[in-house]
């Protein structure tokens, strides 16, 4: 029968030293990687609608519509603006565009140049578009506008996220 191994002062010093720092180390760096990961982890606030209008107020001709978000980047909480072009069509339906140009991130307005009275029109680089937001071919742009979902409940207009086209 072999004998069981012996262990020297030195080792023992060594193993009950590195454990207990090895211990020590995972205690520091767990808060570290908790705070590095936990945004990825946090639900996405997706699907939320936020209230914008009363229904009465749009009408066939595009109007600009405001509306304050809080919005959540990690830890850092703000309230932004959010803005829309909405108007009514002629089937009823409520369509809401972004003003953002697609070209290079101008605002775009409705019928603000004389030249062009019923389309949008990006005044930093002349991008057009038509009042559905289809980009003019021979502008800047090079696609639509982005529009936002809709909805409506107990007569009031509820805007949701961006959907590109």
């Amino acid at each position: 029968m072999s004998e069981p191994k012996k262990v020297s002062r030195r080792q023992f010093l060594n193993y009950t030293l590195t454990g207990l720092g090895g211990f020590m180390a995972a205690g520091m760096m767990a808060p570290m990687v908790r705070f590095a990961i936990d945004p990825v982890f946090k639900p996405a606030a997706a699907g939320d609608f936020h209230s914008v209008a009363d229904v009465k107020e749009v009408t066939n001709e595009p109007q600009r519509f405001e509306w304050e978000v809080e919005q959540v980047d990690a830890w850092y909480e703000s309230t932004i603006q959010k803005t829309a072009w909405v108007y009514r069509k002629e089937d009823d339906e409520i369509i809401a565009l972004s003003p953002i140009c697609t070209h290079l991130g101008c605002t775009v307005d409705w019928a603000s140049n004389e030249e062009y009275p019923k389309q949008f029109f990006c005044p930093c680089h002349g991008g057009r578009y038509t009042k559905d937001g289809v980009n003019v071919p021979g502008t800047p742009p090079t696609a639509p506008l982005p529009v936002f979902e809709t909805k409506v409940e107990e007569g009031m207009l509820y805007l949701g996220e961006e959907i590109a086209r």
